[in-house]
């Protein structure tokens, strides 16, 4: 089998890229803010927060989960969903040695 275009890059690089595509849409980060604001929700909260229809959340917040940033408990016929310490820690750490390491020198 070829070599696969990921494998040019570090772990570090296709990890940033992974997330960078997750935050790339409006809807995941309305999501996310409105977790932060709040602590916690409910999925139907969100709906009606955001606009977007049951399945659209859900496909969302799947996509948020999977890549770590949120995380749902199931309480009875609802999930709870918050953000995840570790995954939010993690993008905030990879974020900022990214966006500080930018030299002051420039062509």
């Amino acid at each position: 089998m070829g070599l696969v275009k990921a494998d040019l890059f570090t772990a570090e690089q296709n990890r940033i890229a992974g997330l960078a595509k997750v935050l790339g849409h409006p809807a995941r980060i309305a999501i996310l803010q409105y977790l932060v604001k709040r602590g916690v929700c409910v999925n139907s909260t969100l709906v009606d927060e955001i606009g977007l229809a049951q399945a659209t959340i859900s496909q969302h917040l799947r996509e948020l989960k999977d890549a770590g940033l949120i995380q749902g408990t199931i309480e009875g016929t609802s999930v709870c969903y918050c953000i995840d310490p570790k995954g939010w820690n993690a993008l905030k750490k990879d974020l900022n040695k990214l966006l500080t390491s930018v030299s002051d020198n420039c062509c």
